[in-house]
């Protein structure tokens, strides 16, 4: 009777309103639901990243509008319709103008680039480098196939266009009333914390705004000015190469490398004058990028360092495919802007702890 007596009864793993069950109960729901939104990032990839397109597409379209401001005091609307009806116009116009004889160049360009890798590989074999071009094509095939599986719907012609025309379409819903959904993601969060959303908000869209000018900017000034010197030096297909360095000065870095490559061995493919002649445009063209209207738009407004936008490139493009490298620099530079402003939220919170 005294060992019953000296017994203590406590709440057992079924008993719920035991602080020990109710403390690993909590636990292990964080440590799911992690789990859990991994695991949708991972299915979700695609959607996700075209979301993130549409509103670079978005800022983009903003931006313009709010150009149009200044000289044309009308509604937003109107300045919108503006800027969409001029985007289709040059692109149609291009698409005229240019369409069917940059096809044919592309054609020859893609014969002129395999041989002349396979020229570069039968240098190197008699240099006693054991590289062939087979090897050579086999190692740009891997490293195109790298870039991501996550997003192998978008590699295909159809898919592209689904993809484009979904982030259009997104983007010009957002862009007529983008008030609208920022207050709707506002209200699902706390009071306290809205005030601050606003405000990141605000800054993450003038720093999109000022990124993807100077990325605008950058991409006219490289595409055109290609195009135009190496005209003059009589270099083939000038116009698909500035065409293609335009669209590549959209990625910093790897973009300029890429346009190199290919002015480089459409140059040499004309004669070793020529490809100098085409080395030095190259040159020129991104030192005035780089030195000129990068510092005075795009890095003002974000400050990335080189070595982390290129990083950032080859991680997101590893992971999320060509949609990743594109928007690479526009998600690190959301991601600055919001590390800082939570910084900023975090010292002056506790300089009122402090004061108090």
């Amino acid at each position: 009777m005294s060992e019953a007596q000296d017994h203590v009864e406590a709440p057992g793993p079924s008993e719920m309103r035991s602080p020990l069950v109710r403390e690993e109960l909590k636990r292990a729901g964080v440590w799911f639901g992690l789990g859990i939104t991994v695991a949708l990032l991972v299915l979700l990839a695609q959607p996700i990243m075209l979301i993130l397109g549409a509103l670079v597409l978005t800022t983009m379209m903003d931006g313009g509008a709010r150009l149009l401001k200044r000289v044309l005091p009308i509604s937003r609307g109107w300045r919108l319709a503006i800027v969409l009806l001029g985007v289709v116009a040059f692109m149609g116009w291009t698409v005229y103008l240019t369409g069917s004889n940059l096809a044919a160049q592309a054609q020859a360009m893609r014969h002129i680039v395999e041989l002349q890798v396979g020229r570069i590989g039968g240098w190197a074999q008699q240099l006693g480098i054991t590289t062939t071009p087979e090897d050579l094509k086999t190692l740009g095939n891997q490293a195109l196939s790298s870039l991501g599986r996550v997003t192998q719907a978008v590699s295909t012609a159809v898919g592209a266009i689904t993809s484009m025309v979904m982030m259009l379409v997104l983007a010009i819903f957002i862009a007529i009333e983008p008030k609208l959904y920022e207050r709707g993601v506002a209200w699902m969060l706390p009071m306290e914390k809205r005030e601050n959303f606003y405000t990141i908000a605000d800054k993450m869209g003038w720093t999109l705004r000022r990124l993807m000018f100077g990325r605008l900017i950058g991409m006219l000034v490289e595409g055109i000015g290609t195009w135009l010197l190496l005209w003059a030096g009589g270099v083939p297909m000038a116009a698909l190469l500035g065409v293609l360095t335009g669209i590549f000065a959209f990625l910093p870095n790897i973009g300029s490398i890429i346009s190199g490559i290919l002015i480089i061995l459409v140059g040499f493919s004309a004669g070793t004058d020529t490809g100098l002649y085409a080395f030095c445009v190259y040159l020129a063209v991104q030192m005035v990028d780089g030195y000129l209207i990068v510092p005075m738009v795009a890095k003002r407004a974000t400050d990335l360092a080189p070595a982390l936008v290129l990083g950032a490139q080859i991680l997101f493009g590893a992971l999320f495919g060509i949609m990743g490298l594109f928007l690479a620099d526009p998600i690190v530079a959301m991601i600055k802007v919001y590390l800082e402003e939570r910084s900023k939220t975090m010292a002056a919170a506790k300089g009122q702890r402090k004061a108090e």
